[in-house]
C-alpha cells in the first residue's frame, strides 16, 4: 500500500472514534487505573481502540496493530501504532487538551499518520509528501532560543521524581527560569501537532510508548521540524520547530542521558 492509502485509512479510523469521544467529552466518566492511580483508562479508551482496529483490520488485513489499550496483534512488515485518547486525564476531566494519534510504519520506517483533535476537529496528517492541518501545509517554524519559546512538557513525571528526586526539581526549575512559557498541557501526541504547525517551538517528555508520538515525531519532520531520537522505541522525547537553537538550551541540562 502507498501512503496515501495509509494515511486514508488512518484518517477513516481516527474519524470514526470522534462522535463517541465528542459526547462522552465531560460526561465525567468513570476513571479506572493501569499501573497506578497516575495512569487513568476509562471505558471509552478501549471501545475507541476497538472502533480503530475494525477499521483497519477491514481495510489493511495483513498488518500488525500495537494498541496502548490491546498490545499488539496480527503481523507484517506494516505496523500501525494506536493511542485512542492521548491525555485521557484530560478527558475525564473535561479538559479539552487530548487526541487520538495512529501512525503506520513500513519495516520499521513511518510513513503516514494523524494525530486527530476532536474537540477542535483539528486533523493533522503527514506522509512523505508533508504535513498538513486539514489540509493547510504545516510550517514548524518559531523561536530561535529558550528566551522566546513556549516549552510543552510532562517533565517531572512521578517516575522522574522517583528516579531523580530534588535533581528533577531543579532540572524542572531551570526550564521555568530560561524559557519564555512552560506549560503541561498533558498529551504528548497533541504537543508534537502543536510544534509541528509552529503555534508551540519545542516540547519534551520522559519514558513515551510509541503510540504516544510515532504520528506527532512524523507531523515534526515532515513539516521541518527537528524530532530527537527513536520514535518507535519506548524512551524519551525532544522536539523542536526549525531554526531553535537546542545546543545552546537549558534542556541541554536537563534531558536525561
Amino acid at each position: 500500500m502507498d501512503a496515501t492509502h495509509l494515511i486514508d485509512i488512518a484518517t477513516e479510523a481516527a474519524r470514526a472514534v470522534g462522535p463517541r469521544l465528542r459526547k462522552a467529552f465531560r460526561s465525567r466518566p468513570e476513571v479506572n487505573t493501569k499501573r497506578d492511580f497516575h495512569d487513568p483508562v476509562t471505558e471509552h479508551d478501549r471501545a475507541a481502540e476497538e472502533t480503530i482496529r475494525a477499521v483497519i483490520d477491514a481495510r489493511a488485513p495483513h498488518s500488525a496493530i500495537v494498541g496502548e489499550e490491546g498490545g499488539t496483534t496480527g503481523s507484517g512488515d506494516l505496523v500501525w501504532y494506536v493511542d485512542p485518547i492521548d491525555g485521557t486525564a484530560n478527558f475525564a476531566a473535561g479538559l479539552p487538551f487530548f487526541c487520538v494519534s495512529i501512525a503506520a510504519a513500513v519495516r520499521g520506517d513511518l510513513v503516514a499518520g494523524i494525530v486527530y483533535d476532536p474537540v477542535r476537529d483539528d486533523e493533522f496528517t503527514a506522509t512523505a509528501e508533508g504535513a498538513w492541518c486539514n489540509g493547510t501545509p504545516l510550517d514548524s517554524a518559531g523561536a530561535a532560543g529558550d528566551r522566546e519559546a513556549v516549552l510543552l512538557t510532562s517533565y517531572p513525571t512521578p517516575e522522574d521524581l522517583d528516579a531523580g528526586g530534588e535533581e528533577a526539581l531543579r532540572g524542572y526549575g531551570r526550564l521555568v527560569m530560561s524559557f519564555a512559557t512552560v506549560r503541561r498541557p498533558g498529551s504528548a501526541a497533541l504537543n508534537l501537532a502543536h510544534v509541528a504547525a509552529g503555534w508551540s517551538d519545542v516540547t519534551y517528555g520522559t519514558r513515551s510508548h510509541p503510540w504516544d508520538v510515532a504520528a506527532g515525531a512524523l507531523l515534526v519532520r515532515q513539516a521541518g521540524g527537528v524530532y530527537v531520537g527513536d520514535p518507535l522505541v519506548r524512551g524519551d522525547y525532544l522536539a523542536h520547530v526549525g531554526g531553535f537553537d537546542l545546543e545552546r538550551s537549558a534542556l541541554g541540562e536537563v534531558v536525561r542521558r
